[in-house]
């Protein structure tokens, strides 16, 4: 199977990669074209949409690490959410799955999100 990439636009200033297939040598080159895009934008939060991802090798989580450093690198963050019992596996594997950026539903998405929005209104 291939992978499948959409990009949705769901809050202001964030967009959301929804994966559906495989991450691996032969989907990277047009998962990172994809997030090239996204990187282009002005948006300051990137949401990897996990839900539909099947497989994941080194190849596609190397890219998924340099959309994370490249929002970083801007000020902005990159966000895991809905991981696959077997990605959510691989991510525990390589220590990724740093608690602040993975997110099992969009309810706790949205509840960290409305959090850093009220941080930046307050002046925190």
């Amino acid at each position: 199977m291939t992978l499948d990439i959409r990009v949705e636009e769901r809050r202001p200033l964030t967009k959301t990669v929804v994966l559906e297939g495989r991450l691996d040598h032969e989907s990277a080159d047009a998962f990172d074209e994809a997030v090239g895009v996204v990187l282009g934008s002005d948006a300051t939060v990137l949401v990897f949409d996990l839900a539909g991802l099947e497989y994941i090798t080194s190849a596609g989580l190397r890219s998924i690490f340099r959309a994370q450093k490249g929002m970083a690198e801007r000020g902005g963050r990159a966000l895991l959410l809905n991981p696959t019992p077997q990605v959510q596996k691989v991510l525990d594997i390589v220590k990724v799955a740093d608690l602040a950026v993975l997110f099992r539903n969009v309810q706790e998405l949205d509840g960290y999100l409305d959090a850093m929005q009220k941080k930046i209104v307050k002046g925190e």
